[in-house]
């Protein structure tokens, strides 16, 4: 699995004080579990480049798209709606914070697993 061990620590710390967040491989990264659910992770792409992914959900892709550094992520041609790329380096710690809490916000509403 590729991810990028700091990009991973710079999520789990922007995490702050929230629980319960699991850790599990998965997408190609390290993902990062809220209630049984994906919020985001760490990944990094094929040439090196160090990304945290987020899950926002469909309905919240517009939200997403209005977020800074939002990238759709794409698997296999095809956009996958309501999960998003972000550069590491294009979010300093508020803007991380931000993507963190709207995909929290987004988990939060789904039933526990």
């Amino acid at each position: 699995m590729a991810y990028d061990e700091l990009t991973a620590e710079r999520f789990r710390l922007a995490l702050g004080s929230l629980a319960p967040i699991g850790e599990k491989r998965m997408m190609g990264g390290l993902c990062f579990m809220y209630r049984g659910h994906m919020i985001g992770g760490a990944d990094k792409s094929k040439d090196g480049v160090r990304r945290f992914m987020f899950r926002l959900g469909k309905e919240n892709q517009e939200l997403g798209l209005s977020l800074p550094g939002a990238m759709p992520m794409v698997q296999g041609g095809r956009t996958l709606r309501g999960l998003f790329f972000v550069d590491e380096t294009e979010l300093d710690d508020e803007q991380l914070k931000l993507w963190i809490d709207t995909a929290v916000n987004y988990v939060s509403a789904l039933p526990p697993k």
